[in-house]
């Protein structure tokens, strides 16, 4: 009888056997998706060529993944601040969704603001919704001592309804033709594009908060008491460093992030707002950040990635005609065989035969 044990690394996995545990992971779920694609009567190498050029093959394809990327990045760089202190932030959803009625709320009451007040407005609209958000898992964590997962989830759905009475209520546009939708903005609250691409100016947006959380993190006392809080909670309080306060900061900053990836989704991509506007990013984000080990640069790199996988099933849902539900099946086999991956970069297995069957016959 084989014994299956697991070891722990004794030294970290050079930077090539990460990419090969990397890219077997996606081999492998890519092998599984062109197995579903057969199984539905679809050519099976087709459907993955289609999905690599939908995703990246192209000059429009790579503007199509930066634009998605943008409140990936952002939504996901919050989180991981907020796991960086151990704290469970599962609400960037519901955050994001109050990002956006906050924006829509300050470019729906003063349109005829010029646009150098307008969009700092929406802007600080959707950070003071999104930021509030957050305020209420915090204050409830450090006061009632309330598991954060449980609220954070929870305020997701009370978010996204919020966001569903506005636009089917008070602020449905009425020559929407009965869709649930807003009037557009005003130009002066849309935010405009780089050149002739597709891309917003949210992408400069991206790399200077990246910049800034990444200076925050490695050379600021509060960086290094995040680090330390998240290790050790209870030898930060001994060390009399602000663990409450850092609770309610994280939070509000995570927040306030997922609060502008909102803005920019509903001023930028949308011109208005709707329920389409959710599109799961914050769920995503989750799953970035863990992928990306916490690292901004790594979580920019991941939320590209991950925008090319949402494009490229897009591409093999309108090509092959291939059911909705399939696309997230496969944007599902991709992110678990790769987290499963994650596993070996640091355990290791190995097998030794068992004696116990043998030493009982005896």
């Amino acid at each position: 009888m084989l014994d299956i044990r697991v070891h722990t690394r004794q030294a970290p996995l050079p930077w090539w056997g990460s990419c090969l545990i990397l890219f077997s992971a996606v081999f492998f779920s890519l092998a599984m998706s062109a197995g579903l694609l057969a199984l539905q009567g679809k050519p099976p190498l087709e459907g993955m060529l289609l999905f690599l050029q939908s995703g990246f093959g192209s000059s429009w394809a790579i503007e199509d993944c930066l634009a998605k990327a943008v409140p990936i990045f952002l939504c996901s760089l919050g989180v991981a601040i907020t796991f960086r202190l151990q704290i469970w932030n599962i609400g960037a959803e519901g955050q994001y969704a109050l990002g956006a009625v906050g924006a829509t709320w300050a470019a729906l009451t003063f349109p005829n603001l010029p646009g150098y007040l307008l969009l700092p407005c929406m802007l600080m609209s959707a950070t003071v919704l999104g930021g509030l958000w957050g305020l209420i898992p915090a204050l409830l964590k450090i006061k009632l001592q309330v598991n954060e997962i449980i609220v954070t989830l929870m305020l997701n759905y009370i978010g996204i309804l919020v966001l569903e009475y506005m636009v089917y209520g008070p602020w449905k546009d009425p020559s929407s033709f009965g869709m649930p939708m807003t009037p557009e903005f005003s130009a002066a609250g849309i935010v405009g594009f780089i050149g002739e691409t597709r891309l917003n100016w949210g992408l400069f947006l991206c790399l200077g908060i990246g910049i800034l959380v990444t200076i925050f993190l490695k050379y600021t006392r509060y960086g290094f008491a995040l680090k330390a809080c998240g290790e050790n909670p209870r030898a930060a309080r001994y060390a009399r460093l602000p663990y409450n306060g850092l609770v309610v900061m994280v939070l509000v900053f995570s927040g306030a992030l997922a609060g502008w990836a909102g803005f920019l989704e509903a001023s930028s991509s949308l011109n208005r707002l709707e329920p389409s506007i959710m599109a799961g990013y914050g769920y995503t984000a989750i799953v970035v950040a863990w992928l990306a080990r916490l690292n901004p640069l790594a979580i920019a790199i991941a939320s590209f990635l991950l925008a090319g996988l949402r494009v490229g099933v897009e591409g093999i849902q309108l090509d092959l005609q291939v059911p909705a539900a399939f696309g997230g099946v496969m944007e599902g086999l991709i992110l678990l065989t790769i987290l499963a991956g994650s596993f070996f970069q640091h355990y290791t297995l190995s097998l030794k035969q068992s004696h116990t069957s043998e030493k009982t016959n005896q």
